[in-house]
């Protein structure tokens, strides 16, 4: 955002947060919650390194936090109806071409028993198994910005097992036992009923293949699934004979299969990898889905470290003719939720949630998606205030993807000069 004179910047900011404000009453029926909830918000904003409910009651000269923390537990109001607040706002502004639906989970490291969900279990958080919450995310990420628009926090089979722990956290009556698979399953679900426009979906290995495969594949939607070395691909209908596991395949293919390509910038500068992509078939997109039209393929996306040559391995549903930089974009926005992470958690108090209950977790976490959307906001909207290249590579790109969209009602098949027809 460097450019911007610090008037126009703060004035944006305070344009920003006073509409967001008003907003966020509409969710409220008593007008001391919505303002509690005002100066919550305005915490997560502020400068003070810890969001604690202590530390955000000082900041709002309050004599304790507990007026601040009747918004979390004690009032009555709606979290999912905030979420969704969130999802459209976001939207508004960082709505693109090519965007892509980033499903990936956090770990809140927890001590003690009673926090809803807490249990000994794996998080990348920690890189290890310890006690802690997970936490199932979907961020919204385009050449404009990322912003999270769904969230829930997973539920260990030994807590939907024991009422005491459920009646105990608040977990409610009608809530089951759910895999992570099948809460992503479920976003994405959300995510098309609210019509969010995005043309991919990219998940890690933990979400991996299957039904979520077969539901995008319905909706017409491209993804780049995380696969496991031992997930079994083969190709058919016309194309090279490729059949194995995913780390066979890899091994055997040829020097020239390979092409370094970045997935992205890092705080290192590019992220190069080797990639290579196989085509296993072309479909007919009527085959899942009788509206719509084109030819799609199913593929083996696989990247390979430089240093250690390390290998991962991806599924992969998109328009026939994509072209490998295409998918390797989509894959390398995986980095950007695992970037919001660490911004939300160091600079907006995710990790500061103090609640134990269910309904607790789920009000903290989506006015920290609100504080979060709402930076992402201001910050697109500062940059097109001051970046005219933006604005014609953005421009450029909405042109392709119009032009790709105009051969099919619903993603084409691509002619052979795909590549060449990139954006530059």
């Amino acid at each position: 955002m460097t450019g911007v004179p610090i008037e126009q910047m703060l004035e944006l900011w305070c344009v920003e947060l006073r509409q967001v404000k008003a907003d966020l009453q509409s969710l409220f029926a008593h007008p001391s919650v919505g303002a509690s909830a005002a100066a919550f918000l305005d915490g997560l904003l502020g400068p003070e390194r810890r969001k604690t409910g202590w530390m955000r009651a000082e900041a709002a000269g309050d004599s304790g936090p507990w007026r601040q923390q009747a918004v979390l537990g004690r009032s009555h109001w709606d979290a999912d109806a905030l979420r969704d607040m969130v999802r459209d706002y976001a939207l508004e502004t960082l709505a693109a071409p090519g965007a892509v639906l980033v499903i990936d989970e956090t770990g809140f490291l927890k001590q003690g028993q009673h926090s809803c969900g807490v249990g000994r279990q794996y998080t990348g958080s920690a890189g290890k198994i310890t006690s802690c919450q997970i936490g199932v995310f979907a961020a919204y990420v385009s050449d404009k910005g990322c912003a999270f628009i769904d969230r829930q926090l997973y539920l260990p089979q030994d807590w939907t097992n024991k009422p005491e722990r459920r009646t105990a956290a608040h977990v409610p009556d009608n809530l089951h036992f759910v895999t992570k698979p099948q809460i992503a399953t479920q976003m994405i679900e959300r995510a098309i009923a609210a019509g969010v426009p995005f043309d991919w979906v990219a998940t890690d290995t933990v979400y991996g293949v299957g039904k979520v495969e077969m539901q995008l594949r319905r909706a017409g939607k491209g993804y780049v699934l995380g696969a496991h070395a031992t997930d079994q691909f083969s190709s058919w209908i016309d194309k090279p004979e490729v059949a194995g596991t995913a780390e066979k395949i890899a091994q055997a293919l040829a020097p020239e299969a390979w092409t370094r390509l970045s997935a992205g910038d890092g705080t290192k500068g590019a992220r190069l990898y080797d990639w290579a992509y196989l085509e296993l078939a072309d479909l007919e997109a009527e085959e899942y889905n009788e509206d719509l039209t084109g030819l799609w393929t199913r593929g083996l996306l696989i990247r390979r470290s430089l240093s250690d040559e390390d290998l991962a391995f991806f599924s992969t549903w998109c328009p026939a003719g994509t072209p490998i930089e295409i998918l390797v974009r989509v894959e390398g926005q995986r980095w950007t939720i695992e970037d919001a992470f660490e911004t939300a958690k160091t600079e907006s108090g995710l990790t500061h949630n103090e609640t134990r209950s269910w309904q607790g977790w789920h009000r903290h976490v989506s006015l920290v998606m609100l504080a979060f959307a709402m930076m992402a906001v201001v910050r697109e909207r500062a940059n097109t205030l001051t970046s005219p290249q933006k604005r014609n590579d953005e421009a450029k790109l909405q042109r392709w993807y119009a032009g790709l969209s105009r051969k099919s009602a619903a993603w084409p098949h691509a002619s052979s000069n795909t590549r060449s027809s990139l954006p530059s």
